[in-house]
Order: C-alpha cells, then structure tokens, then sequence
C-alpha cells in the first residue's frame, strides 16, 4: 500500500488491468525470513486488504482503538527490537491488486452496515432500560467532545479562553491562516472570525504564530477587506491587546463586527518557507534531482536503511505518512536525513527524532487519516540546500491539472529496488470525481485524499516514496499539497498515485504542533 516514484514507458502499459479474473498477485517473502504482522481493529469501519500486508521482523502489534478528537500519541507498545542481520528490514509494504480493493470497498460497505444495526439495537436497549428521558443525556450530538472521553463541553464553550475539558483539546486549534492571502482567523463563540487591522500588533501576531505551532513570528500585513473571499468576509472581529504578554489569542479583548473601522483584515507569516535559494532553474531535463531542487525532501531511516520519504515544515517538524511508522514509533530507531540526493548518505546532515505521532483513527488495513509527523531532537538551520515547504491554508483549493512535483528515493518499477539517487517528476491533480470514476478507484477516493498523475499511465509514484512531498507552486512559493500515500500498482492505465490531502488534514496538523510548543515553552519557563 505504500508508494514511491517511477517513470516507464506509457505504450508498455495500455490496458486496463484484467476485471474478469484474478489480479495477479505479488511473489510472496520467504516465510522463514521474516513475520507477517496481522493488525486489526473492530472499533471503527476498516478496509480488509487480504493482500496488503505489513512485512517485518519486529514481530506483532497491537492498534490501540481512538477516537478523531483524542489526541494521537507515540505507539505504547514495546519498542520493538533491533532486526536480526539475516532478516532485512522491509522497506514497502506490497501494493493492493485491483481485486483487493473491490473486496475492500464491499467489506467497507458491509462494516458500515453491521455497524448501524449494532449501534441501533444499543440504542433501543439504552431506551427501553433507562428510559428515554436518561437516553438523550448520554449524547455528545452538538456539542464538542473532549478527547475520547466522555466529556462534553458546549460548543460556544470551545476556544472561549477558559480551558472546560481536562485534556486542554477546547482550547486548542482557535486560530488558523485562511484563504490564498493567508488571512489570520480566530474562533471565538463557535464562530470563525476574520481579524481587522485595528489594533493588531506584533505580540499578538507572536501570540498566534505560537498558536499555529511555530516558535517565531515574521510579519504582519494589511489588505482590503474586499480583496479575500466573499466567506472570510461574513463575521469579522477586532483584537486590542489588553496585557503585556497574552498566552492564547482567544483570550484577548475583542469585539465582534460586520465592517472592519479600518477597511483591512490581517494576514500573517510565521516562516520563510517554499523557496529553492540554491537551485539553479537553469539546469533542466531528467528526472534526476539536483540539490537545492527540493530542499524540503527528507529520507526516513529506520535502523540505518531508507524507509520512507518526509517533508520539512518547520525547523523541528517533518511531515510523513503513517503507514510508515504504524508499529515502528520507537524514535531512537529513526534518523532523518536532509541535504541529500543520494544513497547512501555521504556528508548529509542526520538528526535524531524526540516525538513520533500519528493520527489517532488511522487503521493499518485503512487507507485514510495516513498522516504522521516526526519533532527533531534538535531544530534545523536553514541554508537553501535545506528548507521547508509552505502548508496551504484552510479552504485552500488546487485546481484539476494544476502540474506538481513528486520526489523521492522509490523503486523505478514495482517491486524494484529504490532508487540510489533522488528522482522526481510532474504529474497533474486530478479531481476526486474523476478519480472516483469506476474505471480508476471505484469511489474509494475520500474527503482525505487527493489524486496526481496520468490516467495512461507511465509516470507514478511507488515503494519506497510513502510519506514524500506532492509539492505545487502557488504564488511563487511551494506548498505541500499531499503526502504519498498508497495506489494499485505503479504507473499502471487508470491507477493514479494517492496522496494524503494536507489541507484536510490542516486541524490535525496544527493542532499537534500547537500542543508541543505549548509544552515545551511551559518547561523553558519553569526552568527560568
């Protein structure tokens, strides 16, 4: 299921796969080499991929059941043991054939099913044992739920300043950057607010990049109301600072309005990021990358061989899939290697990794919510052969056929080796309608993911790419638009790549960024 990135020959590959038998399926691993892990889990709907297996030798583990609104934490289980040297680390997972997803969608079809009869007839038994005056109470419907508990708050209550559920999680994720313009906007009662210009100043704009998760703030600006998107414009606040120093922006002293007095809204900036300083666009052809060409790429390796692909989004925070390190969030046993074009590392800079989480509700015989991210022991120094990409902002869209970039250290063809050097290639997004067509993936394709490449085949991401960058200009700067995360096959007729959709993902993302700079500013102010 995972992926990485290949070029072949389109005429090699013209057909559709067969649809009236068997898909063929890949040579199995020799079984007295390795252990085929087995994960289920009966808490939430799963895809069944009979095929589709987790290949390693750290032996079994256990899928701790979450909720979406609990907040994802490093595996618990016991950090699995250093690999044997006559059992080599598997580096991909096999790719599903197309009769495995077809069994897939049904099994999900049917788990929807049996999971409404079962819900209903709890339900019923709830009614008839404890009357339906207690039933009514014991549901979370309109409010917001804290974490997997059963805590629950009063939606107005969320992001009001006050911290209402034991966790924090109501005051977390209140501000976001909106809009192509990266319009600053704050949740205050239940509604999201686009912030004027009157009364902004730089310590608020410190304040709400701590929020997004980055430790430093560049600068504010100022346009016109009338410039950004008709919905940014509905509900608007204005912020005075009403303290020297504010923890939360939410907390501030605001008042809500129709019309800003000024006639400008805020946008602001956190990060220099999407830029190529060091890459000479003058060097063209090929899909053998230069250094400085993707600056943000990063190689994951998991005791000392490459394992997946990463994307730089701040000095100490690196996006990737979660299927890479479902089982394996041992952080001692990850490296991250930036700089580099080539394998074996010669002269990249490596850092260890301090924190690995993933989203709660990923399943490792699921395909959505495939979204990690790793925290640096230590933080990164910028130098234009190393850099980070720009996250889109919320209700962000990229059009169908917008061209992009996908890299990686993957095969060259499926089941292959990867690659020694870094390659890439442009391919085009593709709209969840069209990859949706019974041709391609069946309606498979969720609101968490996104589609990128030729439907005649030829050019593809596949194994050993999973959780590298679809990176699309946008303004002149790079921003991540999706992580690779799995697909049938590679460059095969009708099978495009499929990536994690970044701006579905946004909340998650900020709101696990937010969580750790909390964290680590609390500690740096008791060691004061």
């Amino acid at each position: 299921m995972t992926k990485s990135f290949v070029e072949t020959n389109p005429d090699a590959n013209t057909s559709d796969p067969p649809t009236d038998s068997k898909a063929e399926v890949p040579e199995q691993p020799d079984p007295s080499k390795i252990e085929v892990v087995s994960v289920t889990d009966e808490d939430l709907p799963i895809v069944e991929t009979p095929n589709t297996l987790n290949v390693s030798p750290l032996g079994s583990i256990d899928a701790d059941p979450q909720s979406e609104n609990e907040p994802a934490k490093p595996e618990e289980s016991k950090p699995p043991a250093a690999p044997s040297p006559t059992m080599p680390i598997t580096k991909v997972q096999p790719f599903m054939n197309e009769d495995d997803l077809e069994k897939s969608w049904k099994s999900r079809l049917l788990a929807h099913r049996l999971e409404l009869l079962i819900f209903s007839c709890v339900i019923l038994a709830v009614i008839l044992i404890l009357g339906i005056g207690l039933g009514v109470g014991l549901s979370c419907a309109g409010k917001f739920r804290c974490g997997s508990s059963s805590q629950c708050i009063s939606a107005s209550a969320q992001c009001d300043g006050e911290v209402h559920c034991d966790n924090g999680d109501d005051e977390l994720g209140c501000v976001r950057l909106s809009g192509g313009d990266s319009v600053l906007q704050v949740q205050r009662g239940g509604v999201w607010r686009t912030v004027c210009s009157e009364g902004w100043n730089n310590v608020l704009g410190a304040s709400a990049c701590r929020q997004l998760g980055y430790s430093r703030y560049v600068e504010s600006f100022f346009i016109f109301q009338t410039s950004i998107e008709q919905d940014l414009q509905l509900h608007l606040v204005s912020i005075n600072l009403s303290q020297s120093e504010i923890t939360k922006l939410q907390n501030a002293t605001a008042s809500s309005k129709s019309q800003c007095s000024s006639g400008m809204v805020t946008t602001l900036k956190c990060l220099e990021c999407g830029s190529r300083p060091r890459y000479n666009t003058r060097i063209v052809g090929g899909n053998i990358s230069r250094l400085g060409q993707f600056p943000w790429q990063v190689s994951l390796h998991f005791s000392s061989e490459h394992l997946c692909g990463g994307s730089i989004i701040t000095s100490r925070w690196i996006l990737t899939a979660a299927h890479c390190v479902f089982g394996f969030a041992d952080p001692s046993m990850w490296a991250v290697h930036v700089g580099l074009t080539e394998q074996p590392v010669h002269g990249a800079q490596s850092l260890s990794v301090e924190h690995i989480v993933y989203h709660a509700r990923y399943r490792p015989k699921g395909l959505d919510y495939d979204i990690a991210l790793m925290k640096l022991s230590t933080p990164l120094v910028f130098n234009g052969l190393v850099e980070p990409i720009c996250l889109p902002n919320h209700g962000e869209e990229f059009a169908e056929g917008t061209m992009c970039w996908i890299s990686g250290w993957g095969a060259t063809e499926d089941e292959g080796e990867t690659s020694v050097v870094l390659r890439s290639a442009m391919v085009p997004l593709l709209s969840t309608k069209t990859c949706n067509q019974p041709e391609v993936y069946q309606g498979f394709i969720s609101a968490w993911m996104i589609c990128a490449g030729y439907l005649e085949g030829g050019t593809d991401s596949c194994q050993g790419d999973s959780g590298g960058p679809l990176a699309c200009e946008d303004s002149s700067v790079m921003k991540l638009v999706g992580a690779t995360s799995w697909g049938i096959g590679c460059a095969m007729r009708n099978k495009p790549g499929v990536y994690t959709r970044i701006t579905r993902s946004l909340s998650w993302i900020r709101q696990q960024m937010e969580r750790e700079e909390s964290r680590t500013s609390s500690t740096q102010s008791s060691d004061n």
